[in-house]
Parts: structure tokens; sequence; C-alpha cells
């Protein structure tokens, strides 16, 4: 994956969440508090799973129930502070979408890998279409589907004839 930086927020991702957990007449409790520090602490994406396991190897010793984290998840997702990136092996995966550029992906059919590029003329193409229409774009997420470099390599070495059996 290749790194994107950050950019400029007018808020922290936490002050953002406690401003949605507003409107919907909600609190920000201690572990959502957690839940928002954590899926923050690195720009990795992630699935429910790997944000539990996570958050269990903390060394504080503050635990979040495992149905604090899943609806977390969903109303950080609703809050736009995460989006969902790609479905691989029947989990959904996440990724910052505030604090962090316009970028796309190559997702790798075989092995999963994501990687995360920024293309300017992607972008212009897609202006000029959308005045075509008289459409104004508010941002575009593409994701293109294939096999990255590594699994397009032939093997290094040819089975031996006796593991083909």
């Amino acid at each position: 994956m290749s790194e994107l930086e950050a950019v400029s927020v007018a808020v922290s991702p936490s002050e953002k969440y406690r401003e949605y957990l507003a409107t919907q007449r909600l609190r920000m409790t201690r572990e959502r508090a957690i839940i928002v520090e954590e899926v923050f602490a690195t720009h990795e994406h992630f699935d429910a799973e790997q944000l539990i396991q996570r958050l269990n190897l903390r060394q504080d010793g503050k635990r979040v129930s495992r149905s604090t984290i899943y609806r977390s998840i969903k109303q950080l997702e609703d809050a736009r502070l995460i989006r969902k990136v790609a479905r691989q092996d029947d989990r959904d995966l996440y990724e910052h979408d505030y604090g962090y550029p316009q970028h796309d992906h190559l997702i790798c059919k075989k092995c999963g890998e994501l990687t995360e590029f920024d293309n300017d003329k992607i972008s212009e193409l897609l202006e000029e279409v959308a005045r075509g229409f008289g459409f104004r774009i508010e941002g575009h997420r593409l994701e293109a589907h294939g096999l990255c470099d590594k699994c397009c390599r032939r093997p290094r070495e040819r089975p031996k004839k006796l593991n083909l059996i």
C-alpha cells in the first residue's frame, strides 16, 4: 500500500465523531472514544475482527464489547469518518475517509492486496465526463480489480511431479 499523506482538517476525528453523535442524540462514551482513537491510530485498511484484535492487544486494560465495536463502525461510516473499501473473504474492509486525500484502489482478486494511488488524470477525466452531463462531482471512488504483479508472476520453480499426484 502506498503511503498517502494526511490532509489538514479543522477538527480531530474524535471531535467530528462527537459532533455526529450529538446529531443522533448520542454521547461520546469511553468505549466510543477508545474505538475512534484506535481506528485513527494508523492508516491501515481493517475489518471489524482486526479492530477487535487491536483493541484486545491494548496494554491499558480498557476493553470494549464486540457489539459496541460493530455499532461504532457503522456510526463512524455514517459520520463519514471511515468508508467501506472492499469485501474480502466475506468481511468488509474499511479505511479512513476523513483527513486523507481523494484516492483510488487497485485490488488483487487472488491475494487481496490493496494498492492506493492518486492520479490527477482520472479526476480530470471524470470532471470532463460530468460536465458533459451537467453533473457536479462531489467525490469519486474507483476500484480496479485484477491481479497484482506478484500474483501475475510465474512460479520460480516447477512443482515436482510427485506433488501433482
